[in-house]
């Protein structure tokens, strides 16, 4: 299995609610058994306080209410999903719904207590196992405390600020990964790229057109430290490729460089994760905090929640050193060219279609402007143009949007609330 073949196999399993019920169907399987093969052996286990009949009886009853629980939460699940993606954005789903470990391991459960009681009531003639009883019965409450558990869950988690929450927890982990070395006083702007010259060799992208999701830096490396050349790759996570598009420039290394597994380092995907791409989660909530100030739904109180994350987000990508699209090896030889966004990248997506379609409202200019002061002295001196341009550009609008000098002056003010946090002006 290559490198991309695992990376797909990955990212299905985490984003696929039928795999853990699978897992659970596999596991009550040997679970079953085992119970049965032991009842004989403990015989400290209590007595059975019910006989055959009343027996039958509680298992039916169990199955019954699991075959309820199970229908109840996927239909649930099919309805909020549908909801939540048209009232904040589909991107949630795959980012935070379907690879939600409570919302699979509560069908698991269900799913595995369903199966050990039908075993159960299958397999009950003359007596009664007590073992096997005494599980199914636990099973069975327990799945009934979940279900309770899975519904005061659901509901919290599908509030705003808890979907915002879950994509800004996401997006600081791969913004970790993808920049893990902390910046500087000493850090300098991005320098421009290595003048190399033409490529010795272009690799281009075959089959379906795609986005590239993820890349495998160590094994570029190591090829390029083997043939002793450069690999330049020309798109950057996150962005579409189509067939015959440029995925490789190489330099140096020629013909020496094995094309096959060069293409097993790129995985590919319909749509864009969250797992290499570090300005995927600002896309996210940047959605949100757009569709919660469209005129269908005008709900700025949410859109400022999304600027809370968003300033969270700035706040950690600009502390760190976002200068390593040219990646050496230990020798400290160039050996891959990887582009990824820079700080006027994270910037202005943060900060210029919520201004765009938010400014004329009071808690957007007003958070938007907190945001900026708050970030212009918290972060370093190199950090600060594109910051005092979105803070420039942020006067202009309102100075547009709002003729009258009262409501200029209220929208002029820095409030980490929107609106009602802070009431003097300055």
């Amino acid at each position: 299995m290559t490198w991309n073949q695992w990376y797909a196999f990955r990212s299905y399993f985490r984003a696929s609610l039928w795999i853990v019920p699978f897992i659970a169907l596999l596991l009550e399987q040997v679970t079953f058994r085992i119970a049965y093969a032991l009842d004989a052996r403990f015989a400290w286990v209590p007595a059975w306080p019910f006989g055959l009949s009343g027996t039958q009886t509680a298992l039916q009853t169990i199955i019954t209410l699991i075959l309820s629980f199970i229908v109840f939460t996927f239909a649930s699940l099919l309805v909020a999903i549908q909801v939540a993606s048209g009232q904040l954005t589909p991107r949630i789903i795959a980012t935070t719904l379907l690879r939600d470990n409570v919302i699979r391991l509560t069908v698991g459960l269900f799913v595995f207590t369903l199966l050990f009681a039908l075993g159960t009531v299958a397999r009950i003639e003359s007596t009664v196992p007590r073992l096997v009883m005494w599980t199914a019965a636990s099973l069975g409450l327990i799945s009934v405390m979940a279900f309770l558990f899975l519904i005061d869950y659901a509901a919290r988690l599908l509030r705003p600020v808890s979907i915002l929450w879950r994509v800004g927890e996401h997006g600081l982990s791969v913004i970790e990964s993808v920049y893990p070395r902390p910046s500087s006083a000493a850090d300098a702007p991005r320098a421009q790229r290595h003048q190399l010259g033409a490529p010795d060799r272009i690799v281009v992208h075959r089959g379906t057109s795609a986005i590239l999701l993820a890349v495998n830096l160590e094994a570029l490396v190591a090829e390029a430290s083997r043939v002793d050349g450069v690999i330049e790759v020309v798109p950057r996570v996150g962005d579409f490729v189509a067939a015959g598009e440029p995925v490789y420039l190489l330099r140096g290394g020629g013909s020496a460089f094995d094309e096959r597994k060069l293409r097993g380092w790129l995985a590919f995907g319909h749509e864009r994760t969250i797992e290499q791409d570090s300005t995927f989660a600002l896309r996210v909530i940047v959605d949100i905090a757009i569709r919660a100030l469209s005129k269908a739904i005008n709900d700025p109180t949410t859109a400022v929640l999304a600027i809370d994350q968003l300033h969270r987000l700035l706040r950690d990508v600009g502390r760190r050193h976002l200068h390593d699209e040219q990646i050496s090896d230990g020798a400290g030889r160039l050996r891959v060219i990887f582009p990824t966004p820079n700080w006027d990248d994270f910037v202005q997506l943060a900060c210029r279609e919520i201004r765009l379609y938010g400014a004329e409202n009071f808690q957007i200019a007003r958070r938007m402007r907190a945001m900026i002061d708050n970030l212009m002295k918290a972060l370093q001196e190199s950090r600060l143009p594109a910051l005092r341009l979105e803070l420039e550009l942020l006067d202009r609008t309102i100075e547009r949007l709002y003729p009258l000098p009262d409501d200029l002056a209220v929208a002029r003010i820095a409030d980490t609330q929107g609106l009602g946090g802070s009431s003097s002006a300055g």
